[in-house]
């Protein structure tokens, strides 16, 4: 699956370990865009035969996206500016059309800050909020949302796919839970849809969040699967687009490079999976020849197959990947969305890690343009800026016993 590296050696060439944050485009998905781009379409909301020529290209895309997703017709996705738009608009949306049944809603203490900020602003509004603790693997439990559910709960939102760990949540499982107690069921895939298979109907849920970029599509467009019936107000005032679900005009040249993306991973989700679990499993194998005392994070059996959260003991994270950076090595130490933030991760303290193990932890995440030559260049280089820090760390130095 990788490309060539444009002639390059493989030692020079920049590793990218860090496409949680952000992948690149795949060739066909960029050819569409600039065949788009120089097509020249008009607004899809217009009338007159320009018009009508974009919104069939808009409506393409709908419907590649949809079949990704297993959903049941076109009309069940809008397209949105991301996931995290996707995610202020399924809560804040639900919220707002539910509000004369309840205003209660269940969540988790690890969610993306696009469901605990949406969630902060309705608790202003006057709305409750349950936010449910994880066991030390990182797994909400089912049974504790259940016994979280009031006559007045209104809606249920659990990610599918926690962006630092990894780790999967039971939401099949919270999903029949959510519809026996008819409440609506909200799960964020934006690090899911496209990287492994997901069926929104297998799922069960009533709305899905999900982003372009994660499955080599353009940034800054995603969408909202909607299921048919599902009670939803906008959240944007104005026009009528998105079957009247979203307001303004649409952002065609990104959704039809979405679309294309989409169709690709519909072609290709079970080798796709396949290649990323094998370079994963490599670096997870290779990785105790390499270091000693790092903490994994990432559930062994339930989690996503190229993502893996590891916490280096004794050190700072952030000093390792600027080194590792300097060694054309690209990983994160936490989500790009929270990257600025002096403070240990949420997520990984609501695991139960130490502020300080949590400071030392590193995002590794793969992609379809690395190679075991890559994993094993990268193991090479963090144990030499591993070893290099911990020279200097008076932390290491005391729980190593030395003066």
């Amino acid at each position: 699956m990788p490309g060539d590296g444009g002639g390059e050696s493989v030692r020079m060439r920049y590793i990218n370990l860090d496409h949680i944050s952000s992948n690149p485009l795949l060739p066909e998905v960029k050819q569409a865009m600039i065949e788009a781009i120089q097509h020249d379409y008009h607004n899809p909301s217009s009338q007159h035969k320009a018009g009508e020529e974009a919104a069939a290209a808009l409506e393409k895309a709908r419907e590649q996206v949809a079949r990704l997703i297993n959903a049941d017709g076109p009309k069940e996705v809008v397209f949105t500016s991301g996931g995290t738009e996707a995610d202020n608009h399924a809560i804040k949306g639900v919220a707002m059309a539910n509000a004369d049944k309840g205003k209660h809603i269940i969540t988790t203490n690890i969610e993306h800050n696009a469901v605990i900020r949406s969630l902060r602003r309705l608790k202003s509004d006057g709305f409750t909020v349950t936010s449910l603790s994880v066991d030390e693997e990182g797994r909400v439990r089912p049974q504790d949302v259940a016994d979280a559910v009031t006559p007045e709960t209104i809606l249920i939102s659990v990610m599918h796919s926690n962006n630092e760990t990894g780790t999967l949540q039971p939401v099949e499982e919270i999903a029949a839970i959510a519809r026996a107690k008819k409440i609506l069921f909200h799960t964020d895939a934006a690090d899911s849809v496209g990287i492994m298979p997901f069926d929104v109907k297998k799922v069960g849920a009533d709305l899905v969040s999900f982003a372009s970029n994660t499955f080599y599509g353009p940034t800054g467009v995603g969408g909202l699967y909607i299921r048919r019936g599902a009670k939803i107000f906008p959240i944007l005032d104005g026009g009528v687009q998105e079957n009247n679900k979203r307001a303004g005009t649409e952002n065609l040249i990104g959704i039809i490079g979405m679309g294309r993306a989409a169709e690709i991973a519909a072609r290709d989700i079970h080798g796709r999976h396949a290649y990323l679990k094998g370079l994963k499993d490599l670096f997870l194998r290779e990785l105790p020849q390499h270091l000693d005392e790092v903490i994994i994070n990432t559930h062994p059996v339930h989690s996503l197959p190229h993502l893996v959260s590891a916490s280096v003991r004794y050190i700072e994270g952030e000093s390792v990947m600027l080194m590792l950076d300097d060694e054309g090595i690209g990983v994160s130490t936490r989500s790009a969305c929270a990257t600025g933030s002096l403070r240990a991760s949420h997520v990984l303290l609501s695991i139960g890690l130490s502020h300080a193990d949590a400071q030392g932890t590193l995002v590794i995440s793969f992609g379809v343009d690395n190679t075991a030559e890559d994993v094993m260049r990268f193991l090479k280089s963090l144990k030499q800026v591993v070893t290099t820090l911990r020279e200097i760390s008076p932390l290491y130095k005391k729980a190593a016993g030395r003066s």
